[in-house]
């Protein structure tokens, strides 16, 4: 029996023939002398797996859930396992980068779907090198590309990821991880639930945060009014530095006595993801046909509930009486304009006209967040309120030993 080719010949032959080498050969246009065969001898193997081409260990780590807790710490923990293979239509990814969300103790805690128990994966973002595929993958990608995606199990050094889900990028820079979650909720938030109109004031709460940062932008460039909400000097200095025209530091100013006085009329859209009182303060804040959008409230996730206290029994009243509305938003329920407004923002950031501002812990008291362990760090300095833009943890330095690509 004949030895197999290198997978990389393998793919580059499959690209050229079309699929299967038959009749003449497609480099040099000489009848071949073997049997006819299939590019890849699946009784050789079922996936394509550049293992020349990059070393890939045998084991990995990885953070699971392994206990219902809205304490990531307590609910998550750290396991080698092995690499997984990827199918025929999955990627094998060696993350570079994975993105911290709010919404990850949430998961944590079972909060998203009561039906899945553990263990089972943390993380929802990551990018970096594809370095194993599947079959039909591999008429997409190939080994070496760097991709981003949004799906579960993103805290591990390697990660399968379906290729259609997958968002090719020129670089794994963390900028672009920003925009997967973060950049995502805000855009199609505003656009689909926030009915923006030139000229109007829009409040957006935490907006120094991952997903604050570009409705502040977003609302910029639809020609509105900015307010945005921090807790520091340094975050209002960066607020005012994407175009916010008016950053309020609540810790020096109260935010409702500001709202009263400065903004007497109300403002028309709220982008508001704190919860609690600060929602209670953005309902009253509203103008006549104003539109309040949650899409979260972090000040409650860490309870036991992970809903914090809420004074509503006057709400239908006073949004009777402005004509106003409360709108929800959950990223998964708007897939459908998913591909669209990463297109959108990925032009926008490869023209210089968006911020991703990435937060790697670089000021953190124990250093940058480096490594999978140090996801527990990140986690704890993004809910004390530290971080100024999208927190990332590094999972790979981008030149790791093993590497050839």
């Amino acid at each position: 029996m004949l030895s197999p080719p290198p997978p990389r010949l393998l793919l580059l032959l499959g690209r050229r023939a079309g699929g299967s080498l038959v009749g003449r050969d497609a480099l040099s246009g000489v009848r071949p002398t073997v049997p006819r065969r299939f590019i890849i001898d699946t009784s050789y193997s079922a996936h394509f797996m550049d293992f020349k081409g990059s070393s890939i260990p045998s084991g990995m780590k990885k953070l699971v859930v392994t206990k219902l807790s809205q304490d990531f710490r307590e609910a998550v923990s750290v396991r080698t396992v092995a690499v997984p293979t990827p199918g025929d239509a999955e990627l094998l990814v060696r993350n570079r980068f994975v993105g911290i969300n709010a919404s990850d103790i949430n998961y944590s805690a079972g909060r998203y779907d009561p039906s899945v128990k553990p263990p089972f994966d943390a993380g929802f973002e990551g990018i970096g090198e594809v370095v194993g595929l599947g079959l039909s993958a591999s008429s997409r990608y190939t080994v070496g590309d760097t991709v981003a995606y949004f799906g579960s199990g993103a805290f591990a050094e390697y990660t399968v990821v379906p290729a259609k889900e997958s968002v090719p990028v020129p670089s794994a820079k963390p900028e672009f991880l920003t925009l997967l979650v973060s950049g995502a909720t805000a855009y199609i938030a505003l656009k689909r639930l926030g009915d923006l109109a030139k000229s109007e004031t829009i409040l957006v709460t935490a907006a120094a945060g991952g997903t604050g940062q570009f409705a502040v932008q977003f609302a910029k460039r639809a020609g509105c009014h900015v307010i945005g909400t921090c807790s520091s000097d340094e975050k209002a200095g960066f607020l005012k530095s994407i175009g916010c025209d008016r950053p309020i530091n609540y810790a020096k100013e109260d935010l409702a006595k500001t709202l009263r006085k400065e903004y007497p009329q109300g403002v028309d859209v709220v982008y508001e993801s704190v919860g609690g009182s600060v929602l209670e303060l953005a309902v009253n804040s509203l103008a006549t046909k104003g539109r309040l959008i949650v899409i979260g409230f972090i000040s409650g996730y860490q309870t036991a509930s992970g809903i914090p206290p809420f004074k509503g029994g006057t709400l239908p009243v006073k949004l009777l009486q402005k004509s106003a509305s409360v709108r929800g938003f959950f990223l998964p329920h708007f897939l459908g304009d998913y591909r669209e407004a990463l297109t959108s923002m990925m032009q926008m950031f490869a023209k210089g006209e968006l911020v991703c501002e990435v937060d790697c812990g670089d000021m953190a008291q124990e250093g940058k967040f480096v490594g999978l362990e140090s996801v527990f760090r990140a986690v704890d300095y993004m809910y004390a309120g530290k971080n100024l833009g999208k927190v990332v943890v590094e999972v790979a330095p981008p030149n790791v030993e093993d590497s050839k690509l």
